[in-house]
């Protein structure tokens, strides 16, 4: 039967810890695992990950690449041919009804409208940009358009 003063950790999962610089007998004495001279050898010895020991660091050897603009808009773009399919005459058209309708999944930074395609029917347009070609479309066939 096992009882309480029986208990002892499996064979093999305990390890004693090093001692180090306790003298030559130990193993450990003098150097303490450490070797001779160097860097890692010293009290505060440690070797930065981004150190290369003299050799071109990778983050100069490789090329400056690239710009990304902070006032940059992504906007989630829509074509008057879309609006031309699922749009009644006189509906209004808002970034709401265009997801409603599938037109658009995620607003992103707003939406444009973009000229591609015709329009034979007035609508207003609620939206955050138009291209000069939808808007000009937009209001040649009585619709209205209106920035966000």
């Amino acid at each position: 039967m096992l009882e309480l003063h029986d208990l002892k950790p499996t064979p093999g999962s305990v390890k004693e810890r090093k001692r180090i610089g306790r003298g030559i007998g130990s193993g450990l004495g003098k150097t303490g695992g450490r070797g001779h001279k160097g860097q890692k050898s010293r009290g505060s010895g440690k070797v930065h990950l981004w150190l290369e020991g003299g050799q071109t660091p990778l983050h100069r050897r490789l090329p400056k690449v690239g710009f990304k603009s902070f006032t940059h808009k992504d906007y989630a773009v829509v074509n008057i041919r879309s609006l031309e399919e699922k749009f009644e005459a006189n509906e209004e058209v808002t970034p709401e009804t265009l997801i409603k309708k599938g037109l658009v999944k995620d607003l992103r930074d707003g939406i444009k409208i973009l000229g591609s395609g015709e329009l034979t029917k007035p609508l207003i347009v609620r939206a955050h940009a138009f291209s000069k070609t939808a808007k000009k479309s937009i209001e040649m066939v009585g619709g209205k358009t209106e920035v966000i």
